[in-house]
């Protein structure tokens, strides 16, 4: 039983699975609770409690899939490129929407850090939650935070996004599909997305692309703070 479990195909089997058994739900109840990402977490969690499974043990295949964390970084690029018409056509607005929000962001965590005496390790984990998480991880790991601090922090900015963002749309009266795509990607990076593309071809597509440029921006101002 400790072969298997300490091999890397059983980590790998078993996140693959999970993450699988979590997109069929999404795709049975279309509800934020049922989103692939906390199921899979939710069940590779219980399985490891139930059969007391050493969490060393899961990570072996683990590790090899946070392999693959830094070419989905790239990716972003893909998403940049697709929308080059529409970036040329909203440059401006493009860019100074996702400086704001990646700043206000990145100001708010580090008011609320100070305002209650956080350690530093703990700031610099917070600091880039609103970003997708390769990249989130790379600028965590890079200064000193605590990567599963950081991994949770976006997870759950992500799944609070996708929930209130329809609401925040409607209650400002946000009418322009430009501005509520590159909201919603700005402050809740891949799951936002995915609630943005349900409102819309124009609106998935702009907060697609603000994850591409708020990561590259969360990045540079990170170089500055941290």
């Amino acid at each position: 039983m400790e072969e298997i479990v300490y091999s890397p195909y059983f980590g790998i089997a078993l996140s693959i699975l999970a993450f699988g058994i979590g997109v069929k739900l999404h795709q049975k109840w279309k509800t934020p609770l049922c989103n692939p990402l906390i199921v899979a977490i939710v069940l590779v969690a219980a399985i490891l409690l139930l059969f007391k499974i050493p969490y060393e043990a899961y990570n072996v295949g683990g590790e090899i899939i946070n392999m693959f964390l830094a070419p989905a970084t790239a990716c972003l690029a893909v998403a940049v490129y697709s929308k080059l018409a529409i970036l040329k056509q909203y440059w401006l607005p493009i860019l100074v929407g996702c400086t704001a929000g990646s700043g206000a962001s990145m100001a708010s965590v580090y008011a609320m850090c100070r305002l209650f005496h956080l350690d530093e390790s703990l700031q610099v984990s917070l600091l880039p939650k609103s970003v997708t998480t390769p990249i989130a991880v790379s600028v965590a790991e890079s200064a000193g935070g605590v990567v599963p601090i950081t991994v949770v922090a976006v997870i759950f900015t992500g799944i609070l996004g996708s929930i209130v963002a329809p609401l925040l749309i409607r209650l400002f009266r946000v009418s322009d599909p430009v501005a509520a795509g590159l909201a919603i990607g700005a402050s809740s990076h891949a799951m936002g997305t995915s609630k943005a593309i349900e409102l819309g071809e124009v609106e998935g597509a702009m907060s697609g692309l603000a994850i591409g440029i708020c990561g590259m921006i969360t990045v540079l101002l990170s170089l500055l703070i941290l």
